[in-house]
């Protein structure tokens, strides 16, 4: 369920805007629709007021036969009027607490006119418009006319307030009063309006939430590039004043960040390249020396160190350097690395077609496939090698013979001097830096380094970078 949730703040403020919007569009038309429901009563029993007063007063001095004759002469499919004996509304008792209370004020204002009883009841719509659908259609019919034929037919179709009045010679007043029809909030011709305002208000709120978000995309942006090239060129200043803050203040931790690794690396540097002047004196010395077991061991340990420090400065080369990246062709560079192993060999089955171009440092790239290549030689005898491509993606694959690495230190063998063969043999527990080498190799060129167990044996390399465009 929660994969279907958004996954970023943009995204959860604009869901949050749309249903407020939406909550906020319905909650207004539903009030609209109540009020307008409660003005229309109140307009409905006004109408049937006024009109029993202009009938009372019409008729009230009439005879008998006159109210009937002026009741045929009044009446009509819409506006039913009858004079009889006998009540059209049957029960004296009201529907509801409005017709008593409007029952009260007919008699009180009417009875100077001989009104003694009044009763009103709602009926619902017995009979369809008598206007048809082909005449309201009409191309010749005007638009005032088409609106006032709509409107008959709908007042015809729409329930009716029916009045009883009694005459103080006991003749009965009949006429019903249609009750105005409720039109709808939305409509075809409504509908429209509504959309364009609401598609205004999620195209300005995307526009505002970008507006806003813009800092956090552009410090995602810029820590995600300083992560992989701690030597990329700064983000440009510019912009609104908090962008512009966010802005300096991202280049000067990348500042800050890139002087603290400078310094640290070419400190590293310095000392082990100091470090080969005493050595080579203390090597002249030894050679002054007699054979013995102590010269012999003497010896080895000077190489020892001696390799230490070329280590170190290797380490510490390959992120002072200033080498510009460029367009290489790694299946061919793959090749040329192979060729200098003997025991490295590519998979026939595994070779892709020419054409894989990759950015990178070209000289730090060699030496990080090189690194990869000689750790499987060194520790698992052999190395198969093979090239392929994965979308935008291209993936190498060394293979070794060897026992592989426990999985709970897959990891470990990435950081600094860190060394799984824990001999003090060169030869055999070799230094701790060749992964962690290639590895920040491969992260500044955008790519990563991935370690696993081989499920026929053995430890799988894996170096993935970006297809160059």
């Amino acid at each position: 369920m929660r994969r279907f949730l958004p996954q970023t703040l943009p995204v959860w403020v604009l869901l949050i805007v749309i249903a407020g919007l939406m909550i906020s569009q319905v909650a207004t038309l539903y009030i609209v629709s109540r009020d307008r429901a409660a003005a229309n009563d109140v307009v409905d029993l006004y109408r049937l007021n006024d009109r029993a007063y202009s009938l009372v007063q019409l008729m009230h001095d009439a005879t008998p036969e006159e109210r009937k004759a002026t009741a045929s002469g009044l009446f009509n499919a819409t506006y039913a009027l009858t004079v009889s004996d006998t009540p059209a509304v049957t029960s004296s008792i009201a529907g509801d607490d409005q017709l008593a209370e409007l029952e009260d004020i007919l008699v009180g204002r009417l009875s100077k006119f001989g009104i003694t009883d009044a009763r009103v009841r709602r009926d619902p719509a017995t009979q369809e418009a008598d206007v048809p659908n082909g005449q309201v259609m009409n191309k010749d019919v005007g638009q005032v006319e088409r609106d006032l034929l709509v409107l008959a037919a709908d007042f015809a179709q729409s329930d009716k307030l029916t009045a009883s009045l009694r005459f103080a010679d006991g003749q009965w007043l009949n006429f019903t009063e249609p009750i105005t029809p409720a039109g709808p909030i939305l409509s075809w011709d409504s509908l429209p309006l509504y959309s364009l305002i609401a598609g205004l208000v999620v195209v300005m709120s995307i526009w505002s939430l970008r507006r806003l978000t813009a800092p956090y995309r552009m410090m995602e942006t810029a820590v995600n590039r300083i992560g992989k090239d701690l030597k990329s060129p700064p983000i440009a200043e510019t912009g609104s004043r908090e962008i512009r803050a966010a802005a300096k203040a991202v280049n000067a931790m990348q500042m800050r960040l890139r002087d603290y690794v400078e310094d640290r690396e070419h400190l590293a540097a310095a000392l082990a390249h100091d470090l080969r002047t005493p050595l080579t004196r203390m090597r002249l010395r030894l050679e002054l020396l007699r054979k013995s077991q102590a010269r012999e061991a003497l010896a080895h340990d000077l190489a020892d160190i001696e390799s230490i420090a070329s280590s170190v400065i290797d380490f510490a080369k390959f992120e002072v350097t200033e080498e510009k990246a460029e367009r290489i062709d790694f299946w061919s560079l793959v090749e040329s690395v192979a060729d200098a192993f003997e025991d490295a060999s590519l998979d026939e089955d595994a070779r892709p077609s020419r054409g894989l171009i990759c950015i990178a440092r070209p000289v730090a790239l060699r030496r990080c496939i090189t690194n990869l290549v000689q750790n499987a030689v060194t520790y698992g005898k052999k190395a198969h090698i093979g090239v392929r491509r994965s979308g935008d993606t291209i993936t190498l694959s060394i293979r070794d013979e060897g026992p592989g690495i426990p999985q709970a230190k897959l990891d470990q063998v990435f950081g600094s001097f860190v060394r799984l063969e824990q001999s003090r043999n060169r030869e055999t527990g070799g230094l701790g830096l060749g992964l962690t080498i290639a590895r920040n190799i491969a992260r500044g060129a955008g790519g990563e380094i991935s370690l696993s167990n081989h499920p026929r044996g053995g430890l799988l390399t894996e170096l993935r970078l970006p297809l160059a465009a």
